[in-house]
């Protein structure tokens, strides 16, 4: 019997776990808890490595390990196994209780009712018609597609499937090479796990208690520019080898025209909006409707209206003072007398002098009551504080009022500017903005005026989708649970403005949620279990007395937590190393004094290895389920190599340069 290469690979990494677990065992002259703890864990990755089920795994072995260090004690098996059920219990509650985790089938409901309305057809060919003059459009194109789509969606293994169907043979026609084809197709797929709105930044938020929104704010840039350096690989590939990225043909550029637009002379390369302003009054519109032609001027127009709305609300923005509220009028208590010394040394009303102690009498020249000392026979004193310049109560015939609110009001004489002048930020960005639209209305032939048509049945919904929902979450206008509700309204909307909302779509749906939801919440139950179990026997102590032991930079550190990290992804899922690993190394980043969201965006970065490499590239397995014969699955590993190395050089140009995922969230949230 032959055994492919795969497996081959699987069968050694196995062997060389149980080899290592098996030195663990031997060479040690007492087994503690920790090292059954250790011993836990490579059975679990072994278990996972031959097909268990991973959620019922890591339970099993929790179980079963958190009875024998609760029974390698004085307590006895019932005892044990009473406990160990109270352990499981609790751990699941504490699951059920996580609110976070709500958001988790709101979004892949969101997600699989936006893959369900036919979007990504129109989406591709749009954006393929619109970079036709880029080199290498198609494979840009098919990123570009990629990356809004998995955005929208999260579901990397229906976004690979698609575009396998939709970008893979038009790519392979247009003479693109395979394994180029095949890599922009895996990796453009994979940008959904990084990208926001992420199941898997919620599943690490959760697992490592870090705030999902400040998560979903630091990931957005390190997510753009893997997609960009993705478009850059694409775009030299295609200028050094033109044959693996040949341009496309006047043919496959061609678009078009519908007939009213052909009826009024408009040809593809006319200019779009000088052409319909003459038609409207001109004697070729009599067979095209006043109507008709009007729309079409407005979509040719929309931009600089949705251009010249920004730029009004942005100057009444940078125009306007917000009032500072000053309490002017308000004083500390005690504080503010100037009418003598003591009482103003002693703040607040003062006693008498008395200089024998005790409550004495007033001094008084006569035996009745007399007056306090200051104060006038025939009107009420001021009180402390009041202005010495103004009258006596016999002269005005009124109580002054205090000093503090005559100042206030004479600064209420002068009202505060309400306005200042727009900053130079403001007036470049609008230049800036201004010349685009120049441009944009100078090279607006009919032609594009159709792509542009095109965009906005299909690119702009879906980024108005994705842009309401993250904006919500990141300014904080919505949780993460609200605004996944938001997002799985709008992908309901969605599929029915497309025609697509029917029964058996919505069935199919939440079918798929509730079976993708049971699993990651059985993932958290299991891991929960685990983790406990694992910290019950001691092994989280003795790794972090491992690491510890060997004196590591917090370069060091991260380097090596990184490399088991990308290690791990060759073997197991995402999901696999979030929640059986992260709560090892969580535990250990505050010796190092690593930020945990930091942590979070390099191992969001590192884990798009884990769709890539092999054996268990799952990417691979789901582009060779749809592509055509002659494409082999070595020709697919081949072609995701160089960008498993792209993604290696965004791990290490984030680690140098931290404010690519830091900037966004201190200026939100610090």
């Amino acid at each position: 019997m032959r055994i492919r290469k795969e497996l081959w690979f699987g069968f050694s990494l196995m062997a060389l776990i149980g080899a290592a677990a098996l030195t663990m065992v031997f060479s040690v002259d007492t087994m503690t808890n920790g090292h059954y703890g250790l011993l836990m864990l490579s059975l679990v990755v072994v278990a996972i490595m031959l097909g268990f089920p991973t959620a019922f795994t890591l339970m099993g072995m929790g179980m079963m390990f958190a009875f024998f260090a609760y029974h390698s004690g004085d307590q006895s098996a019932a005892g044990a196994m009473k406990q160990t059920l109270d352990l499981m219990v609790q751990r699941a509650f504490s699951v059920m209780g996580n609110d976070v985790l709500i958001s988790i089938p709101l979004f892949v409901f969101m997600g699989y009712l936006v893959e369900r309305a036919n979007l990504i057809d129109k989406l591709f060919r749009s954006l393929h018609l619109a970079l036709a003059r880029v080199p290498g459009s198609l494979g840009v194109a098919t990123l570009v597609t990629c990356a809004v789509f998995a955005t929208a969606t999260g579901i990397v293994g229906a976004v690979v499937t698609l575009m396998g169907l939709l970008a893979l043979p038009q790519m392979l026609r247009a003479g693109y090479d395979v394994r180029l084809s095949a890599g922009v197709i895996t990796a453009g797929g994979c940008l959904g796990i990084l990208i926001p709105p992420s199941v898997l930044l919620i599943v690490y938020g959760a697992t490592a208690g870090v705030s999902v929104v400040q998560l979903y704010a630091g990931a957005f840039f390190p997510g753009i520019m893997l997609a960009g350096l993705y478009i850059v690989y694409v775009i030299i590939m295609a200028k050094v080898k033109p044959a693996w990225a040949p341009p496309l043909t006047a043919a496959q550029r061609f678009v078009p025209l519908p007939a009213p637009l052909t009826a009024i002379g408009a040809t593809g390369d006319g200019w779009a909006v000088s052409r319909l302003i003459k038609a409207l009054n001109g004697k070729r519109n009599q067979d095209v409707s006043t109507r008709y032609l009007l729309g079409q001027l407005g979509i040719a127009l929309l931009p600089a209206i949705l251009f010249a709305a920004v730029a009004i609300t942005s100057y009444q923005s940078a125009t306007t003072v917000v009032p500072v509220e000053t309490y002017e009028e308000l004083q500390p208590m005690g504080a503010g007398s100037t009418v003598d010394e003591d009482s103003s040394s002693e703040g607040g009303l003062a006693e008498p002098k008395d200089e024998e102690g005790g409550l004495a009498e007033p001094p008084s020249e006569d035996e009745g009551v007399a007056e306090p000392p200051g104060a006038q026979s025939d009107a009420v004193a001021e009180p402390p504080g009041a202005d010495k310049e103004a009258a006596t109560p016999g002269a005005n015939g009124a109580v002054a009022e205090p000093a503090t609110a005559a100042a206030a009001t004479g600064d209420a004489a002068a009202p505060a500017a309400t306005t200042k002048p727009a900053s130079m930020s403001y007036w470049i960005g609008l230049a800036v903005g201004a010349l685009a639209m120049v441009i944009f209305y100078a090279i607006l032939s009919f032609t594009r005026l159709e792509v542009f048509k095109m965009l906005l049945s299909s690119f702009f919904p879906l980024l108005v989708l994705i842009l309401s929902v993250l904006g919500s979450i990141v300014f904080g206008l919505a949780t993460p649970t609200e605004a996944a509700a938001v997002g799985a309204f709008g992908g309901f909307l969605l599929a029915a403005a497309y025609r697509q909302l029917t029964f058996g779509v919505i069935k199919e749906s939440v079918f798929l949620t509730a079976k993708t939801s049971a699993m990651v919440c059985w993932l958290f139950v299991g891991s929960a279990i685990f983790s406990a179990a694992f910290a019950l026997l001691g092994g989280q102590e003795l790794v972090e007395q491992w690491v510890l032991g060997m004196n590591l930079t917090k370069t060091e550190f991260l380097i090596l937590s990184q490399v088991l990290i990308f290690i791990l992804g060759w073997p197991l899922e995402w999901t696999e190393i979030i929640v059986i690993f992260m709560p090892i190394f969580i535990p250990l980043l505050d010796n190092f004094g690593v930020d945990p969201l930091f942590f979070g965006l390099l191992v969001a970065l590192n884990l798009q290895t884990a769709f890539l490499s092999p054996p268990v590239a799952m990417s691979a397995f789901y582009l060779k389920g749809v592509a055509p014969k002659h494409v082999t699955l070595n020709q697919i590993f081949a072609g995701m190599l160089p960008f498993m190395g792209i993604q290696i050089l965004a791990i290490v140009l984030l680690y140098q340069f931290p404010a690519i995922g830091l900037w966004l969230p201190q200026v939100l949230y610090r």
